[in-house]
């Protein structure tokens, strides 16, 4: 151990990355059923709350601030429901997964084939220290940090903070950044797919103020949705960004070992990990991506020294966000105080 006060997590060693690709592809086929199963259950108490949510304008504003936040957790499962879309891991169909994602998309503002070519990106180059940049947390190692000048330093402490991170990132990425495709601006496909799903907000908005003014939005839409994406990212944070995560240069990475090892098994009361759809158990998303997310606890069950692997606990994730630079030589992320040591120690 590094530090006695960081956490290592257990690595799943028993087989090598790369077996585990063909023992899990019997779990890959979703069931239309209980597909269609989840999706009522989301949708369903989602308008649900929402209606009550309107209702309860005329009753008591933080009844309605109340109901909203509590929303939030099915707008977040919506989210991963679309993520399940972008796998193709939802609905046997590609087209019908890829049709509910884009409806989908509407409601979490997100442009889903934008967000499919990105997440694909994501999952194709995690860990990779050569292919940073598109759907991933900027991380910078410890060389790359002590070779920036001062002021530039400043903006990567500034962006690197739980203040920006996640109190000013979620609003910005969700309510502004999703409007365009980023870092796919060069083809027409991804402007359709954006311009497209803003049409569709601007339009579901206008209908919600035309027949309730501005209070809905104030009080339903802007809290559940900033919340939602709140929580998400901090979802996504944690599923990469822990003390053993994997980072390799170019030459040296492989794809299923930083699938593998890169991602962690967040370990969540039942309530979260239904509200979230099982996603942290993500290093066994990472491994097989086309697993149905509730098909991913069943993998745990059926294989121990996965359910051992990466785990962290809601206490001990708390810590991954004072973690901000990867160390090449330990092979761990670190804090800047713990960068700075070593730096001294050397």
């Amino acid at each position: 151990m590094s530090d006695p006060n960081t956490l290592v997590q257990r690595q799943p060693d028993s087989r090598v990355a790369r077996e585990w690709v063909k023992i899990l592809s019997k779990y890959r086929e979703p069931n239309p059923l209980r597909s269609s199963f989840e999706l009522v259950v989301t949708v369903g108490p989602f308008v649900i709350l929402w209606v009550l949510a309107w209702w309860s304008l005329s009753v008591s504003y933080w009844l309605t601030l109340s109901l909203s936040m509590c929303n939030a957790g099915f707008l977040l499962r919506l989210f991963a429901i679309q993520h399940d879309c972008g796998h193709g891991a939802f609905f046997n169909s590609r087209t019908a997964s890829d049709w509910l994602g884009r409806v989908l998309g509407v409601l979490t503002l997100t442009p889903y084939d934008v967000w499919r070519r990105t997440h694909s990106i994501h999952h194709s180059s995690a860990g990779n220290l050569g292919r940073r940049g598109i759907g991933d947390i900027h991380t910078l190692t410890v060389n790359e940090y002590r070779d920036l000048t001062p002021f530039n330093r400043l903006i990567y402490r500034l962006y690197r903070h739980p203040i920006t991170l996640f109190c000013l990132g979620p609003g910005y990425l969700f309510f502004l950044q999703n409007r365009l495709p980023l870092g796919l601006t060069g083809k027409a496909r991804y402007w359709v797919s954006a311009m497209l799903t803003n049409a569709a907000i601007v339009a579901a908005l206008a209908i919600i103020s035309y027949f309730g003014g501005l209070m809905p939005i104030l009080l339903i839409f802007l809290p559940s949705t900033l919340l939602a994406a709140t929580a998400g990212v901090w979802l996504f944070y944690v599923q990469h960004q822990f003390e053993t995560t994997h980072w390799e240069s170019e030459e040296d990475w492989q794809l299923h070992d930083a699938a593998l090892h890169g991602s962690s098994h967040y370990v969540l009361p039942l309530w979260l990990q239904w509200l979230s759809a099982n996603i942290g158990i993500h290093h066994v998303h990472h491994v097989h991506s086309r697993i149905p997310f509730y098909r991913l606890p069943e993998v745990l069950r059926d294989h121990a020294e996965l359910a051992d692997g990466n785990r962290m606990t809601i206490r001990e994730s708390l810590h991954n966000a004072r973690l901000h630079l990867w160390d090449e030589k330990t092979k761990r992320l670190l804090s800047f105080s713990q960068a700075k040591a070593r730096q001294y120690n050397a």
